[in-house]
């Protein structure tokens, strides 16, 4: 049985004795090493860590049990949050699981359907709004101001505390840091919390060393790379459609500080990686979570070594929350009578 993130690593966050403790069995999600993209991307080692493992199948979950924890030791009755789909699945799992109504506000028509179909059946309160999630972002800030009721985005410190743990468990599992971890980003507070992680566990003997932070936005949603603002972000790929991140310059500080970069794929590298993820290594990640690998495959091309290297790349949701991206290129299947010979002909076995 898992023991979930308050209790694993209670060490390294900021719990007292009246922080409640529960798990929804967030965390200790696996890292697995590639058998075959590790050869063309030239990595001495090449892991994925599969944060869809999580309940709500993203690594959202990390981050929003410790937020909730630390509201409910706050007396708070209601949680808020705006969301492109992983952060509402998540806050209505855990509000729904301690007895908290939860409040999400969506960008009508940027969502996934199977993102808010989470929100949904787990009972939130949905709010969409006509507009962008930085426009959705601006509107629950100044309501969780003026209302009792707590911020989970991860403008919460208490989000990035929780998300810091997957550091912790790359470590963990390799017993050292990664000498490069490449990651999706999109209101970059997961660049961040991973940076944190990394340094804490560095600091205290834990780690030799820390990895190069591996940023990639995508091409039609990359502010930091292009040193403004994207008032219309546009991407294939939802959970990192942001043009304004609430992080962004903890995140040019987690890229400095690291010696590592911040750069941008295209929808067609992401849809790439994705496909390559998926029937390559067994994969099935969300399309936001292909820019980390979409990332190693520019890089490599473009003529970067990483062999004798190690590499983390970080696949941060589940396929599943948006499968009308793989049904949209399935084509049509053919069809043919139920007869054996029929069959065979098919396959190509007569």
């Amino acid at each position: 049985m898992k023991s979930g993130v308050l209790a694993r690593y209670k060490d390294y966050l900021n719990l007292t004795p009246q922080t409640p403790m529960f798990s929804m069995g967030e965390g200790d999600t696996p890292l697995v090493r590639s058998r075959t993209l590790e050869k063309e991307t030239g990595c001495g080692e090449l892991y994925f860590k599969l944060e869809g493992c999580n309940p709500t199948g993203s690594f959202k979950d990390r981050g929003m049990v410790v937020a909730v924890a630390k509201a409910m030791e706050a007396g708070s009755k209601a949680i808020m949050c705006a969301s492109t789909g992983n952060t509402s699945a998540s806050a209505a799992a855990y509000a729904a699981y301690c007895g908290l109504t939860a409040i999400i506000m969506v960008p009508e028509g940027k969502i996934a359907p199977g993102k808010l179909a989470q929100a949904i059946v787990y009972g939130a309160k949905i709010v969409q709004i006509d507009g962008n999630f930085d426009q959705a972002l601006h509107l629950v800030l100044k309501l969780t101001e003026t209302h009792p009721v707590t911020l989970v985005n991860s403008l919460n410190p208490h989000r990035i505390e929780g998300q810091k743990t997957a550091a912790f468990e790359i470590i963990d599992v390799l017993g050292d840091a990664p000498d490069f971890q490449f990651i999706p980003v999109g209101n970059a507070g997961n660049i961040t919390a991973y940076w944190k992680g990394y340094v804490e566990y560095y600091k205290s003997g834990k780690a030799k060393r820390r990895p190069k932070m591996m940023g990639f936005q995508a091409e039609g949603a990359a502010p930091i790379v292009r040193g403004h603002i994207v008032e219309q972000p546009q991407t294939i790929a939802t959970a990192i459609r942001i043009g304004n991140p609430a992080s962004w310059h903890k995140a040019e500080a987690a890229r400095d500080e690291s010696g590592g970069i911040i750069d941008m794929v295209s929808d067609a590298q992401i849809l790439e990686a994705y496909h390559l993820m998926a029937t390559k290594e067994g994969i099935f990640g969300e399309p936001a979570s292909a820019a980390s690998l979409a990332g190693l495959l520019k890089l490599s091309r473009q003529g970067s070594d990483f062999s004798g290297k190690r590499v983390v790349c970080i696949v941060t949701g589940n396929g599943l929350k948006d499968a009308d991206i793989a049904l949209k290129d399935a084509g049509q299947f053919a069809r043919i009578s139920p007869k054996m010979e029929d069959v065979e002909k098919m396959l190509g076995w007569r």
